[in-house]
Parts: C-alpha cells; sequence; structure tokens
C-alpha cells in the first residue's frame, strides 16, 4: 500500500486517538499537527516527532498532506474540511460532521464533486458486538430490526463545560448529551435499523447544568420506512458513566449490547455472546475508555480506501443519516427545570 502523509488538525484530547493510529499503522507517516493554541501545537509535535503549525491554511499549503484528520470545535468541522478539499485533500472528520445539517451536506457534495475521499468517525460500529449485532440482522439469523431501545446515563459536571472555551454552547458544539455522548449509541441503532426515517419526536431539558444553555437531557422516538421505531433516552447527570445499553427487538429474536458485550437470543431458544476485543494493536496513550479501542480500525479502512483497496465503509454521505437526525433532535427548544 502507498505510503500515505497525514496530518492532524486540532491537538485536543481526542487527538491521540488518531496521532497514536497514525504512528502505528504501517504505510502512514505524520507530516505534521496544527493547533491555534502554540503550545498544544508544539507539545504534540515534540512528543510525535513532527511538525507543529498554528494556522491549518500554512500546513495545507506548505505540507500538501495527502489527508488530514480533524479533531475541532464541532462547529470547525465543514469550514476546515471544505478548506482542504479545494487544496485537494482527503479528509476524515472526527463526529459530528457539522452542528448545520445543511452545511454538512453542501461538504458531502463539495468531496464528491472533486473525487475526494470524506470520512466520519463513528469507531463504536467496529466494536466486536457491533459486528456481530449487525452480521446477525444482515444474514437474516436475527432479521429485520422491529423495535430498538437505546440508554445513556453518564456524568458531566459543570466544570467539563466551565473548563472548555466551546462546550456546552449552540454556536460552537450544537448542543450537549445528545451531539457529543449520544450520537453514537444512536448511530448505531440507526445502523442496525437501517432505514430511512419518517418522523422524529423529542424533549430536551436542561436540568442539572447551570453554566450551558443546552441540554443535558433528552429523549423521543424515530419511527421508519420500514416500520421499526427506535426510543431513545440520554443524560449526564447521573452520578458515574454506565455502560451504554442498546436493545434490539427483531424478527428472530433479541438482543441486548454495550460497548463492551453483546447477548443475542434467539426465538429458537439458542444464545449467541461476545465480548469486545481490540482489532488493531495501538497503544493509545491517554485515550477515555468510553472512546473504546476502535480508531485504528476506522483510520486503517480510510487509508486503505484511499489506496483502492475497498470502499470507504463511514464516508460523508453514509454519515448524513445521522446528522440529519441529530439536526432533526434539536428542532425542539431546551427546557429548564
Amino acid at each position: 500500500m502507498k505510503k500515505f502523509r497525514a496530518a492532524v488538525i486540532g491537538c485536543g484530547n481526542i487527538s491521540v486517538m488518531h496521532l497514536d493510529s497514525i504512528t502505528h499503522l504501517e504505510g502512514l507517516e505524520l507530516a505534521a499537527v496544527c493547533d491555534v493554541k502554540e503550545e498544544r501545537a508544539e507539545a504534540a509535535a515534540g512528543k510525535y516527532h513532527t511538525k507543529a503549525y498554528t494556522d491549518y491554511r500554512r500546513l495545507l499549503e506548505e505540507e500538501k498532506p495527502d489527508a488530514v484528520h480533524l479533531c475541532l470545535p464541532h462547529y470547525l468541522h465543514t469550514p476546515v474540511a471544505q478548506e482542504a478539499f479545494r487544496a485537494g485533500v482527503h479528509v476524515l472528520s472526527e463526529k459530528p460532521m457539522s452542528i448545520r445539517y445543511e452545511d454538512a451536506r453542501e461538504t458531502v457534495h463539495l468531496a464528491e464533486k472533486l473525487g475526494l475521499q470524506y470520512g466520519v468517525i463513528f469507531q463504536c460500529r467496529y466494536n466486536t458486538p457491533s459486528q456481530l449485532v449487525k452480521k446477525r440482522i444482515e444474514d437474516g439469523r436475527l432479521g429485520r430490526v422491529k423495535c430498538a431501545r437505546s440508554t445513556l446515563t453518564w456524568y458531566r459536571p459543570d466544570d467539563y463545560y466551565a473548563g472548555s472555551d466551546w462546550k456546552g454552547t449552540w454556536d460552537k458544539e450544537g448542543g450537549g448529551v445528545i451531539i457529543d455522548q449520544a450520537i453514537h449509541s444512536l448511530d448505531l441503532a440507526n445502523w442496525f435499523i437501517d432505514s430511512t426515517p419518517l418522523s422524529v419526536q423529542a424533549s430536551l431539558h436542561n436540568r442539572g447544568h447551570k453554566g450551558m444553555a443546552v441540554e443535558d437531557t433528552g429523549e423521543g422516538m424515530i419511527r421508519y420506512e420500514n416500520g421499526s421505531t427506535l426510543f431513545f433516552y440520554a443524560m449526564n447527570n447521573y452520578l458515574v458513566d454506565e455502560p451504554i445499553e442498546i436493545r434490539l427487538v427483531c424478527e428472530n429474536g433479541t438482543a441486548r449490547l454495550s460497548y463492551d458485550e453483546a447477548v443475542i437470543r434467539y426465538t429458537d431458544q439458542s444464545v449467541e455472546a461476545v465480548q469486545n476485543q481490540p482489532q488493531k494493536i495501538v497503544s493509545y496513550t491517554g485515550g477515555k475508555p468510553y472512546w473504546g479501542s476502535q480508531h485504528a480500525v476506522q483510520i486503517d479502512q480510510f487509508y486503505r480506501a484511499l489506496a483502492g483497496k475497498e470502499k470507504l465503509e463511514i464516508s460523508g454521505r453514509e454519515a448524513l443519516r445521522i446528522q440529519k437526525i441529530i439536526c432533526e433532535i434539536y428542532k425542539n427548544p431546551v427546557e429548564r427545570g
């Protein structure tokens, strides 16, 4: 496989998952890192032995990387992606694609027009439990999802938001628990159902965070063309981070899964269970447990697609499916108390 030169734009917490993956996977070279905070860019450059930039436009012009990884605040994902595409550079973006559906769709169209790859990180699809459940739906053993439930109860204290210059804001983060934490479990449930949403009903509340305007609690129901229904509940006022749980009622059985395990019970009384297994040997230096271990799997798949070895699995067009749902949820105002 051709050796690709990759750059990482944004050196915040999540960037370690990309930096460690790039430096461990074969066929990749870390060309540079970039962050508007010079000390953060220099620290990452020193740790990973590469060049530091504070202006991503200068990085694109001088380094001419094959691809950039976007680890930026949500509101910057689409404008920076568009700049990269206009420079002839492929893009792998952290979720969400954008805080506005129209911007995300415009960016997908631009990438397709220019013939460039646009990947969006949803690494939880590559968890062993997720892969097994998806396989059993597709091979017919579980069959079509008739009803699904997604539950997230996590803890994010006020200082989690106070310590950030963009989290907990409408204009920069685009929301709270739904767009930041629950987006992964909602994406999984939507991926399992694999149908076009007909309607999205939701209610959003801020029940426990005084220092932000966005929601810390959201619940709702999504109806799909194929007759499936998805119910969801997410909140980050809990005392600890409980495992996310997704439950599926299918034509030929039921499935219960978290990021760590899955248990499938078929109508013939047989049971299939699996524990999550890391699929790539990458030693992440500081990654958070709820990010999982599958960033490297998706990043490797992205570059295999760039090399023409296989089709890009989670493209910008594919990611538009969950982006539209998230944006539909946010059409409801946030209530206090």
